[in-house]
């Protein structure tokens, strides 16, 4: 580790090196972001994965409980808005759904602004889990951040709303 806390080479600068000396040809050197990246969102997937268990969820099961619960009351929403706010295909939503229905946290019923229409929508047992899981899921958040501190956290962040901006349509309010 340097004096400014940057660790030394890492496996990553192994990797780069041998493909640098195997194909002199090519400029290897976005493989020093993109591959740590790629290295650091498998770890905090990992770590995140954690918690959402600790509470009985998986990660899809945790995306559409959080997505019913920042809805605000009556924290409901359709399925294909379910699927659209959390990308994924209406088929992968009806699975999830219905996952979801047989733990008891959430429960499909009547729109009851349109009546042809349905809603999935948190049960009382559905909120008190997404509580304490995102409670949880927050505090794991800022331990997680914290590894890199304050200033760089801010840095990052910016950096990636920029790469994000480059790579995705802007997003739908919820």
């Amino acid at each position: 580790m340097t004096d400014d806390g940057v660790p030394g080479p890492d496996r990553i600068d192994l990797l780069r090196s041998a493909w640098e000396r195997e194909r002199p040809d090519l400029d290897v050197s976005p493989q020093g972001v993109v591959t740590r990246l790629h290295r650091v969102a498998n770890h905090l997937t990992d770590r995140l994965v954690e918690v959402y268990r600790r509470h009985g969820l998986g990660e899809g099961d945790f995306d559409v409980l959080a997505t019913l619960r920042r809805g605000g009351e009556p924290f409901e929403r359709s399925a294909g808005d379910l699927a659209e706010h959390t990308l994924v295909t209406t088929g992968g939503m009806t699975k999830r759904i219905d996952r979801l229905e047989r733990a008891g946290l959430v429960e499909r019923r009547r729109d009851a602004h349109d009546g042809r229409g349905r809603v999935v929508a948190l049960t009382a047992r559905g909120r008190e889990v997404i509580d304490a899981a995102y409670t949880e899921h927050i505090a794991n958040e800022h331990r997680l951040v914290a590894m890199i501190g304050e200033e760089r956290a801010g840095q990052l962040e910016e950096i990636l709303r920029v790469w994000l901006a480059a790579l995705e349509e802007p997003p739908a309010h919820d």
